[in-house]
Formats: C-alpha cells, sequence, structure tokens
C-alpha cells in the first residue's frame, strides 16, 4: 500500500513537470456564496426577529393580568414587638426626620 501510494504521488509529480502546487484551502463556510449577501440576509433576519419581539412584547403587555383577592390580615403576620436597634418605630427608609431620604 505505501509503495503504491509513492507511485501515485510520482506519477503526479512528474504530470505536474516539477511545479509544486499548495494544495487548496477548504474552509467551514461555503466558498459559493458572496459575503456581503450572507450578512444583507442576517441584517434582514436580525430586523425581522426584533419587529417580532417587539410587537409580541407589546401585545402581552397591553392584555393586562389577573388581580388576586387580598389575604387576610392574619394576626401574626408583621408584628412589631420590638423597637429597632437604632431607637426609632419605623425604618430607616420611611423615617419621619428625613434622613436618608
Amino acid at each position: 500500500m505505501a509503495t503504491a501510494m509513492m507511485r501515485s504521488g510520482l506519477q503526479a509529480a512528474l504530470r505536474r513537470g516539477g511545479r509544486t502546487v499548495p494544495p487548496k484551502r477548504g474552509f467551514a463556510s461555503s466558498a459559493h456564496h458572496d459575503d456581503a449577501y450572507e450578512t444583507a440576509k442576517w441584517e434582514k433576519i436580525t430586523y425581522a426577529g426584533i419587529v417580532t419581539c417587539t410587537i409580541l412584547s407589546i401585545y402581552n403587555l397591553s392584555k393586562g393580568h389577573p388581580h388576586h383577592e387580598e389575604p387576610p390580615p392574619y394576626s401574626y403576620l408583621h408584628i412589631r414587638n420590638k423597637e429597632f436597634p437604632w431607637g426609632m418605630v419605623h425604618s430607616i427608609h420611611s423615617s419621619r426626620s428625613g434622613w436618608p431620604f
């Protein structure tokens, strides 16, 4: 087998007349399409996707959502028996002194 490969390589070299031709590189993308055509195609697909997502978002947001009944005010929820360490009954964000908001 090795001799057959050597013989075919030698015959191919003799046919070329001693010229060495670099092997043709095969790229992952197709060489038959133009790059500008592919770029334009994907640009159109991107814009169509943006428009579609925008329309679907507007539709979904305009439908509204169901409102549930308020839960009953159970006595064990939000019990504040102990004062906060900083001495106020309120939280920091809703303090009457105006700080920090």
